[in-house]
């Protein structure tokens, strides 16, 4: 059973998340906005949060700003607002996911138990420690580190999953719709242009390594180092 936390302003919008989360066998916290989120998330355990942007008291933007401080919780942002700038400075804080509202709670529950999925630490330490270099950069995928230059680069949880993928698939020509199935884990809901924010994000972050990143017109992406 997962716990999440479902930050909302709108009564009836909690309701109608909290009903399809516990039909899925989750159990629900409620926060009617963003303070109340901070001190919940101080407080207890979530494995996934579901957070509105507008809100009373302090917006949920702001919210996740302060949560990321005290640990690193998969958010799924929920906005009536679709411009690409709310959604690029949402990636940049580090939320993994983007729904604009009006909203199919069914396509929030099939999201939401893709980021809960993909942050599940795997059980036992029988890993082997798995490290690849690429001149400067250096990638740790049991550690989920990437250095540039021996120093440790602070990147978003959906950066480190489409840099990871890139790299096991170097050499290999990555189609947009390939990716997206891959990285974001279900049929995506939306245009490229969300993959093609996070791989501008993605290369700001490796600086001069950018290039490993290279662009096939038409078709995708490929890691070559």
């Amino acid at each position: 059973m997962s716990r999440l936390l479902i930050v909302d302003d709108e009564e009836k919008i909690r309701q109608l998340l909290r009903k399809y989360a516990e039909f899925d066998g989750h159990q629900v916290v409620e926060a009617a906005d963003g303070m109340a989120a901070v001190r919940l998330c101080r407080e207890q355990d979530f494995d996934a949060i579901v957070m509105d942007v507008m809100m009373p008291e302090l917006d949920g933007f702001s919210a996740c700003r302060e949560i990321f401080k005290i640990k690193r919780i998969p958010v799924l942002m929920l906005s009536a607002r679709g411009e690409e700038y709310d959604k690029i400075h949402g990636f940049e804080l580090g939320i993994d996911d983007y729904v604009v509202k009006p909203f199919s709670p069914k396509e929030v529950m099939l999201r939401l138990e893709v980021l809960i999925r993909r942050n599940q630490k795997p059980e036992g330490n029988s890993l082997e420690h798995e490290i690849l270099e690429f001149d400067g950069l250096t990638v740790d995928f049991t550690g989920r580190i990437v250095s540039i230059d021996g120093q440790v680069v602070d990147l978003s949880p959906k950066e480190y999953e489409l840099l990871f993928y890139l790299v096991r698939n170097r050499g290999i020509a990555l189609t947009r719709e390939k990716l997206i199935s891959e990285v974001w884990g279900y049929d995506f809901f939306g245009d490229d242009r969300t993959l093609d924010t996070h791989i501008k994000l993605l290369r700001n972050s490796l600086g001069d390594y950018r290039r490993f990143i290279v662009t096939l017109r038409g078709v995708g992406y490929r890691f070559e180092a």
